[in-house]
């Protein structure tokens, strides 16, 4: 009676996939990491209204799925050294938390992946594909295989990720908090 069991079971084991989660950076850390010389970080989280919500859709092509967005003021000497946010997308199955550092006059500065849960496409981690992502505004193409490199085996990931920061970047002009 054993063996029939267990060969019951094995074909359940075998669609299970394993959970992966990683966590790398705190906010605290996430924040540092871009705007090393900030003095301060002042929360400003943003209700979005429908209204805003549209905009946003509007100008990156993808829906805001939430209606607050985490954000920071970075802050040296009383001045605004830009905004960090905080944001999530899917990869294939599971949320990649990232944060975003963008200039006060709409440029990306950095972004950094703070927890990552997906098994593949960890690549988006790898300091020199985030790279690609410094200095873009919302007016650059954000193309995955033109002006964003692909990453093979997390093609997802990239792209996701990718459209995040363009999705970020219209949150921040559609807040004005560029100046």
């Amino acid at each position: 009676m054993k063996n029939i069991h267990s060969l019951w079971l094995l074909p359940v084991a075998a669609i299970v996939s394993p959970v992966y989660a990683a966590d790398y950076l705190t906010v605290e850390q996430a924040q540092k990491a871009i705007f090393a010389d900030a003095q301060s970080f002042e929360a400003r989280p943003a209700k979005l209204t429908s209204d805003q919500q549209d905009k946003i859709k509007s100008l990156s092509g993808l829906r805001q799925r939430w209606d607050t967005q985490q954000i920071w003021r970075a802050v040296k000497n009383g001045k605004t050294l830009g905004w960090f946010v905080v944001d999530e997308v899917i990869g294939k199955h599971e949320f990649i938390t990232y944060g975003v550092g963008l200039s006060p006059d709409g440029h990306v500065l950095g972004v950094e992946i703070m927890t990552y849960r997906e098994t593949y496409g960890g690549g988006v981690r790898n300091a020199i594909w985030r790279q690609h992502l410094v200095g873009k505004t919302l007016a650059d193409p954000f193309k995955l295989d033109e002006d964003v490199p692909n990453i093979s085996g997390g093609t997802l990931s990239s792209r996701n990720v990718m459209d995040g920061v363009k999705r970020v970047l219209a949150i921040q002009k559609v807040l004005n908090l560029v100046e």
